[in-house]
C-alpha cells in the first residue's frame, strides 16, 4: 500500500509541532497562539498542501450530522 503523506508533508507538520511545544505557533485569522495538538497538525497539513506536497484532500462533513439535525426537527 502507498504512503497517503509524502516524507516531506510527515517533515512540515513535525516543524509545527515542535514550534507548539515550543510556544511559538500561531493560529492564521486570529493570530492567537495554538495550544491544541489536532489544531497543529491541522496547521502543518495545511501548509504542506499549500507547498504542493502529498496530502490527501480535506475529509468532507458527514451527512450523519445534517440528518440527525433533520430527525430531531422531525419530532418536535
Amino acid at each position: 500500500m502507498a504512503r497517503k503523506y509524502s516524507r516531506r508533508a510527515s517533515e512540515d507538520v513535525e516543524r509545527v509541532m515542535k514550534k507548539r511545544k515550543a510556544g511559538t505557533l500561531r493560529s492564521g485569522g486570529s493570530k492567537k497562539k495554538v495550544t491544541s495538538r489536532k489544531q497543529a497538525i491541522a496547521i502543518g497539513l495545511s501548509e504542506a498542501r499549500a507547498k504542493g506536497r502529498k496530502v490527501p484532500k480535506k475529509a468532507k462533513t458527514t451527512k450523519k450530522r445534517k440528518t440527525a439535525k433533520k430527525r430531531k426537527a422531525a419530532k418536535r
